[in-house]
Protein backbone atom coordinates (compact mmCIF):
# COMPACT_ATOMS: atom_id res chain seq x y z
CA UNK A 1 0.00 0.00 0.00
CA UNK A 2 1.09 3.48 -0.48
CA UNK A 3 1.82 5.72 2.52
CA UNK A 4 -0.46 8.14 4.22
CA UNK A 5 0.67 10.11 7.11
CA UNK A 6 -1.05 9.46 10.61
CA UNK A 7 -3.08 12.40 12.34
CA UNK A 8 -1.07 14.35 14.85
CA UNK A 9 -1.34 13.49 17.70
CA UNK A 10 -4.02 16.12 20.21
CA UNK A 11 -0.73 17.64 21.43
CA UNK A 12 0.99 18.97 18.81
CA UNK A 13 -2.69 19.25 16.48
CA UNK A 14 -3.64 22.29 17.91
CA UNK A 15 -2.49 25.24 15.13
CA UNK A 16 0.11 26.75 16.76
CA UNK A 17 3.43 24.78 15.73
CA UNK A 18 3.57 26.99 12.52
CA UNK A 19 2.97 30.11 13.95
CA UNK A 20 5.90 29.37 16.82
CA UNK A 21 8.05 28.69 13.53
CA UNK A 22 6.96 31.33 11.54
CA UNK A 23 7.48 34.19 14.41
CA UNK A 24 11.06 32.40 14.36
CA UNK A 25 11.42 33.16 10.83
CA UNK A 26 9.75 36.53 11.11
CA UNK A 27 12.17 37.29 13.71
CA UNK A 28 15.19 36.56 11.52
CA UNK A 29 13.56 38.74 9.01
CA UNK A 30 13.29 35.80 6.44
CA UNK A 31 10.16 37.04 5.07
CA UNK A 32 11.18 40.24 3.97
CA UNK A 33 11.50 41.51 0.28
CA UNK A 34 14.45 41.33 -1.46
CA UNK A 35 14.13 43.79 -4.50
CA UNK A 36 17.15 44.14 -5.38
CA UNK A 37 17.93 40.60 -5.53
CA UNK A 38 14.98 40.40 -7.95
CA UNK A 39 16.12 43.16 -9.81
CA UNK A 40 19.49 41.45 -10.79
CA UNK A 41 18.13 37.81 -10.88
CA UNK A 42 15.61 39.42 -13.66
CA UNK A 43 17.62 41.49 -15.02
CA UNK A 44 19.94 38.61 -15.86
CA UNK A 45 17.71 36.84 -17.03
CA UNK A 46 16.01 39.02 -19.47
CA UNK A 47 19.66 39.35 -20.69
CA UNK A 48 20.06 35.45 -21.55
CA UNK A 49 16.82 35.64 -22.95
CA UNK A 50 17.55 38.72 -25.29
CA UNK A 51 21.10 37.04 -25.96
CA UNK A 52 19.93 34.15 -26.97
CA UNK A 53 18.05 35.07 -29.57
CA UNK A 54 20.24 37.67 -30.51
CA UNK A 55 22.63 34.76 -30.88
CA UNK A 56 20.04 32.47 -33.19
CA UNK A 57 19.51 35.75 -35.54
CA UNK A 58 23.57 36.12 -35.62
CA UNK A 59 23.91 32.85 -36.13
CA UNK A 60 21.91 32.07 -39.45
CA UNK A 61 21.22 28.97 -41.27
CA UNK A 62 23.34 26.42 -39.42
CA UNK A 63 22.80 22.71 -37.62
CA UNK A 64 25.11 24.77 -34.95
CA UNK A 65 21.72 26.60 -34.36
CA UNK A 66 20.88 23.18 -32.11
CA UNK A 67 23.00 24.58 -29.29
CA UNK A 68 21.51 28.03 -28.73
CA UNK A 69 18.01 25.62 -29.04
CA UNK A 70 19.75 24.07 -26.22
CA UNK A 71 20.94 27.70 -24.29
CA UNK A 72 17.54 28.51 -25.06
CA UNK A 73 15.87 25.60 -23.25
CA UNK A 74 17.62 26.59 -20.20
CA UNK A 75 16.82 29.99 -20.21
CA UNK A 76 13.34 29.57 -21.34
CA UNK A 77 13.19 27.01 -17.62
CA UNK A 78 14.73 30.31 -15.95
CA UNK A 79 11.49 32.45 -17.09
CA UNK A 80 9.27 29.74 -15.68
CA UNK A 81 11.15 29.91 -12.09
CA UNK A 82 10.91 33.87 -12.34
CA UNK A 83 7.36 33.10 -13.21
CA UNK A 84 6.82 31.00 -10.37
CA UNK A 85 8.45 33.56 -7.86
CA UNK A 86 5.93 36.16 -9.40
CA UNK A 87 2.59 33.99 -8.82
CA UNK A 88 3.77 33.83 -5.15
CA UNK A 89 4.21 37.34 -4.59
CA UNK A 90 7.84 36.70 -4.04
CA UNK A 91 8.72 39.81 -6.46
CA UNK A 92 6.17 42.50 -5.70
CA UNK A 93 3.63 42.13 -2.36
CA UNK A 94 0.85 43.58 -4.71
CA UNK A 95 -1.38 41.37 -6.76
CA UNK A 96 -1.63 43.40 -9.70
CA UNK A 97 2.02 43.83 -10.54
CA UNK A 98 2.70 39.76 -10.10
CA UNK A 99 0.23 39.10 -12.36
CA UNK A 100 1.23 41.40 -15.14
CA UNK A 101 5.06 40.82 -14.86
CA UNK A 102 3.27 37.08 -14.42
CA UNK A 103 2.04 37.24 -17.89
CA UNK A 104 4.47 39.02 -19.71
CA UNK A 105 6.84 36.34 -18.45
CA UNK A 106 4.40 32.98 -18.69
CA UNK A 107 2.45 33.97 -21.68
CA UNK A 108 4.78 35.89 -23.51
CA UNK A 109 7.81 35.01 -22.80
CA UNK A 110 7.80 31.18 -23.42
CA UNK A 111 4.18 30.54 -24.26
CA UNK A 112 2.33 29.51 -20.95
CA UNK A 113 -1.07 30.55 -19.49
CA UNK A 114 0.05 32.40 -16.14
CA UNK A 115 -3.44 32.35 -14.94
CA UNK A 116 -4.15 28.78 -15.99
CA UNK A 117 -0.58 27.62 -14.26
CA UNK A 118 -0.94 29.93 -11.04
CA UNK A 119 -4.88 28.22 -10.40
CA UNK A 120 -3.19 24.87 -10.97
CA UNK A 121 0.32 25.61 -8.60
CA UNK A 122 -2.54 27.28 -5.81
CA UNK A 123 -4.53 24.28 -5.48
CA UNK A 124 -1.25 21.80 -5.56
CA UNK A 125 -0.17 24.24 -2.34
CA UNK A 126 -3.20 23.79 -0.87
CA UNK A 127 -3.02 20.37 -0.22
CA UNK A 128 0.23 18.65 -1.52
CA UNK A 129 0.37 15.10 -2.44
CA UNK A 130 -3.53 14.75 -1.56
CA UNK A 131 -4.85 12.50 -4.31
CA UNK A 132 -7.90 14.31 -4.44
CA UNK A 133 -7.37 17.43 -4.25
CA UNK A 134 -3.85 17.86 -5.31
CA UNK A 135 -3.66 18.48 -9.57
CA UNK A 136 0.35 17.34 -9.50
CA UNK A 137 -0.75 14.02 -8.29
CA UNK A 138 -4.13 12.89 -10.46
CA UNK A 139 -4.36 9.72 -12.65
CA UNK A 140 -3.44 11.38 -15.99
CA UNK A 141 -0.93 9.78 -17.58
CA UNK A 142 0.81 8.70 -14.59
CA UNK A 143 -0.25 7.02 -11.61
CA UNK A 144 0.75 7.82 -7.80
CA UNK A 145 -0.72 5.87 -5.38
CA UNK A 146 -1.45 1.96 -5.45
CA UNK A 147 -5.00 2.62 -5.12
CA UNK A 148 -5.01 5.09 -8.36
CA UNK A 149 -3.61 1.77 -10.09
CA UNK A 150 -5.95 -0.69 -8.99
CA UNK A 151 -8.33 1.92 -10.93
CA UNK A 152 -6.50 3.05 -13.26
CA UNK A 153 -7.71 2.71 -17.23
CA UNK A 154 -6.88 4.10 -20.91
CA UNK A 155 -3.97 5.41 -21.20
CA UNK A 156 -2.63 5.56 -17.66
CA UNK A 157 -3.93 2.08 -17.07
CA UNK A 158 -1.16 1.23 -20.20
CA UNK A 159 1.54 3.95 -19.39
CA UNK A 160 1.67 3.01 -15.33
CA UNK A 161 2.92 -0.43 -15.52
CA UNK A 162 6.59 0.77 -17.44
CA UNK A 163 6.01 4.29 -15.91
CA UNK A 164 9.61 4.02 -13.88
CA UNK A 165 11.34 3.73 -17.25
CA UNK A 166 9.57 6.17 -19.06
CA UNK A 167 9.36 8.83 -16.56
CA UNK A 168 12.45 11.09 -17.72
CA UNK A 169 11.66 10.35 -21.47
CA UNK A 170 7.77 11.72 -20.70
CA UNK A 171 9.15 14.52 -19.60
CA UNK A 172 10.61 15.75 -23.10
CA UNK A 173 7.08 16.37 -23.91
CA UNK A 174 6.22 18.77 -20.63
CA UNK A 175 7.37 22.22 -22.73
CA UNK A 176 4.50 21.17 -25.03
CA UNK A 177 2.23 20.40 -22.43
CA UNK A 178 2.77 23.45 -20.90
CA UNK A 179 1.65 24.67 -23.94
CA UNK A 180 -1.30 22.81 -24.90
CA UNK A 181 -2.71 22.95 -21.32
CA UNK A 182 -2.58 26.53 -21.11
CA UNK A 183 -4.18 27.38 -24.92
CA UNK A 184 -6.66 24.81 -23.64
CA UNK A 185 -7.33 26.33 -20.48
CA UNK A 186 -7.90 29.63 -22.17
CA UNK A 187 -10.43 28.75 -24.76
CA UNK A 188 -12.33 27.42 -22.05
CA UNK A 189 -12.15 31.07 -19.83
CA UNK A 190 -11.99 31.90 -16.82
CA UNK A 191 -8.81 33.19 -16.25
CA UNK A 192 -8.87 37.01 -14.50
CA UNK A 193 -7.28 38.92 -17.40
CA UNK A 194 -8.45 36.05 -19.97
CA UNK A 195 -7.97 38.29 -23.00
CA UNK A 196 -4.80 39.81 -22.24
CA UNK A 197 -3.42 36.52 -21.39
CA UNK A 198 -4.90 35.18 -25.22
CA UNK A 199 -3.33 38.24 -26.99
CA UNK A 200 0.18 37.46 -25.03
CA UNK A 201 0.15 33.83 -25.42
CA UNK A 202 -0.79 34.31 -29.37
CA UNK A 203 1.76 37.11 -29.75
CA UNK A 204 4.58 34.39 -28.29
CA UNK A 205 3.20 31.39 -30.68
CA UNK A 206 2.99 33.82 -34.08
CA UNK A 207 6.87 35.17 -33.15
CA UNK A 208 8.50 32.23 -32.13
CA UNK A 209 6.91 30.44 -35.37
CA UNK A 210 8.19 33.62 -37.62
CA UNK A 211 11.70 33.91 -35.96
CA UNK A 212 12.38 30.07 -36.57
CA UNK A 213 11.12 29.64 -39.91
CA UNK A 214 12.52 33.09 -41.37
CA UNK A 215 16.22 32.06 -40.26
CA UNK A 216 16.23 28.45 -40.82
CA UNK A 217 15.00 26.42 -43.57
CA UNK A 218 11.88 24.15 -42.64
CA UNK A 219 14.01 21.22 -41.51
CA UNK A 220 16.36 22.81 -39.64
CA UNK A 221 13.43 24.28 -38.25
CA UNK A 222 11.43 21.86 -37.14
CA UNK A 223 14.84 20.22 -35.33
CA UNK A 224 15.26 23.55 -33.59
CA UNK A 225 11.96 23.88 -32.49
CA UNK A 226 12.17 20.14 -31.30
CA UNK A 227 15.13 20.33 -29.46
CA UNK A 228 14.81 23.27 -27.49
CA UNK A 229 11.17 21.94 -26.48
CA UNK A 230 12.16 18.87 -25.47
CA UNK A 231 15.18 20.19 -23.51
CA UNK A 232 12.99 23.11 -22.19
CA UNK A 233 10.25 20.56 -20.91
CA UNK A 234 13.50 17.80 -19.49
CA UNK A 235 14.73 20.40 -17.53
CA UNK A 236 11.53 22.34 -15.81
CA UNK A 237 10.07 18.49 -15.15
CA UNK A 238 13.64 18.02 -13.18
CA UNK A 239 13.09 20.97 -11.21
CA UNK A 240 9.85 19.78 -10.21
CA UNK A 241 10.26 16.03 -10.05
CA UNK A 242 12.06 15.79 -6.49
CA UNK A 243 9.94 17.85 -4.46
CA UNK A 244 7.01 15.42 -3.74
CA UNK A 245 7.23 12.37 -5.90
CA UNK A 246 7.94 9.25 -3.96
CA UNK A 247 6.76 11.23 -0.08
CA UNK A 248 3.52 9.81 1.74
CA UNK A 249 0.57 10.92 0.34
CA UNK A 250 -1.66 13.32 2.82
CA UNK A 251 -4.68 13.13 4.41
CA UNK A 252 -7.55 15.57 5.32
CA UNK A 253 -6.77 15.80 9.17
CA UNK A 254 -3.14 17.18 9.24
CA UNK A 255 -2.35 20.60 10.61
CA UNK A 256 -0.61 23.09 7.59
CA UNK A 257 2.88 22.57 9.39
CA UNK A 258 2.62 18.62 9.10
CA UNK A 259 0.74 18.49 5.93
CA UNK A 260 3.51 20.75 3.87
CA UNK A 261 6.88 19.26 5.90
CA UNK A 262 5.49 15.31 5.70
CA UNK A 263 4.45 15.36 2.15
CA UNK A 264 7.91 17.38 0.79
CA UNK A 265 11.96 16.54 0.61
CA UNK A 266 14.92 19.09 0.29
CA UNK A 267 17.51 18.69 -2.03
CA UNK A 268 20.93 19.26 -0.84
CA UNK A 269 23.40 21.62 -2.77
CA UNK A 270 25.24 24.43 -2.79
CA UNK A 271 24.53 27.86 -4.88
CA UNK A 272 24.75 26.37 -8.53
CA UNK A 273 22.16 23.97 -7.13
CA UNK A 274 19.84 27.27 -5.70
CA UNK A 275 20.47 28.64 -9.36
CA UNK A 276 19.32 25.35 -11.39
CA UNK A 277 16.34 24.84 -9.37
CA UNK A 278 15.14 28.32 -8.76
CA UNK A 279 15.50 27.74 -4.58
CA UNK A 280 13.02 24.63 -5.35
CA UNK A 281 15.47 22.43 -3.75
CA UNK A 282 14.52 24.22 -0.42
CA UNK A 283 11.04 22.33 -1.07
CA UNK A 284 10.10 22.36 2.21
CA UNK A 285 10.62 26.10 3.38
CA UNK A 286 9.37 27.11 0.10
CA UNK A 287 6.05 25.36 1.36
CA UNK A 288 5.36 26.52 4.53
CA UNK A 289 6.42 30.09 3.09
CA UNK A 290 5.40 30.37 -0.45
CA UNK A 291 5.65 34.14 -0.36
CA UNK A 292 9.22 34.37 0.80
CA UNK A 293 12.09 35.52 -1.76
CA UNK A 294 13.47 32.23 -3.07
CA UNK A 295 16.78 33.68 -1.88
CA UNK A 296 16.00 33.20 1.41
CA UNK A 297 14.64 29.59 1.67
CA UNK A 298 18.53 28.54 2.37
CA UNK A 299 18.59 30.54 5.62
CA UNK A 300 15.43 29.32 6.28
CA UNK A 301 16.40 26.15 6.16
CA UNK A 302 18.34 25.60 10.13
CA UNK A 303 15.71 27.39 11.30
CA UNK A 304 12.94 25.28 10.12
CA UNK A 305 15.12 21.84 10.48
CA UNK A 306 15.91 22.57 13.96
CA UNK A 307 12.70 23.21 14.42
CA UNK A 308 11.28 20.33 13.40
CA UNK A 309 13.59 17.76 15.37
CA UNK A 310 12.04 19.98 18.27
CA UNK A 311 8.47 19.26 17.79
CA UNK A 312 9.46 15.37 16.15
CA UNK A 313 8.31 16.04 13.16
CA UNK A 314 10.15 14.44 10.29
CA UNK A 315 12.15 16.73 8.22
CA UNK A 316 13.10 14.74 5.09
CA UNK A 317 16.05 15.92 2.91
CA UNK A 318 18.33 14.10 0.26
CA UNK A 319 21.05 14.66 -2.43
CA UNK A 320 19.64 15.54 -6.07
CA UNK A 321 20.52 11.77 -7.68
CA UNK A 322 18.74 9.93 -4.96
CA UNK A 323 15.78 12.14 -5.51
CA UNK A 324 15.67 10.95 -8.74
CA UNK A 325 15.84 7.52 -7.66
CA UNK A 326 13.12 7.57 -4.47
CA UNK A 327 11.06 9.44 -7.25
CA UNK A 328 11.31 6.42 -9.63
CA UNK A 329 11.28 4.01 -7.27
CA UNK A 330 8.15 4.64 -6.05
CA UNK A 331 6.22 5.08 -9.36
CA UNK A 332 7.60 1.36 -9.86
CA UNK A 333 6.63 0.28 -6.58
CA UNK A 334 2.97 2.10 -7.33
CA UNK A 335 2.23 0.26 -10.77
CA UNK A 336 2.63 -3.26 -9.25
CA UNK A 337 -1.22 -3.76 -9.45
CA UNK A 338 -0.98 -2.78 -13.06
CA UNK A 339 1.72 -5.27 -13.89
CA UNK A 340 -0.27 -7.73 -12.06
CA UNK A 341 -3.19 -7.17 -14.41
CA UNK A 342 -1.49 -7.59 -17.47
Amino acid sequence: MTETIAAPSPITARGSDFARLADRVRQAGLLERRPAYYAVRIGLVVAAYAGAWAAFALLGDSWFQLLVAAALAVVFAQVALVAHDLAHRQVFAKRGPSEVAGMIAGNLGIGMSYGWWMDKHTRHHANPNHEEHDPDVSPDILIWSEDQARTATGVARRVGRVQAYIFFPLLLLEGLNLHVSGARALRRGGQRHRAAEIVLFAAHVLGYFAAVFAVLPAGKAIAFMAVHQALFGLYLGCTFAPNHKGMPMATDDLDYLRKQVLTSRDVRGGGILDVALGGLNHQIEHHLFPSMASVNLRKAKPLVRDFCAEIGVAYHETGLVESYSIALRHLHRVGAPLRRRA
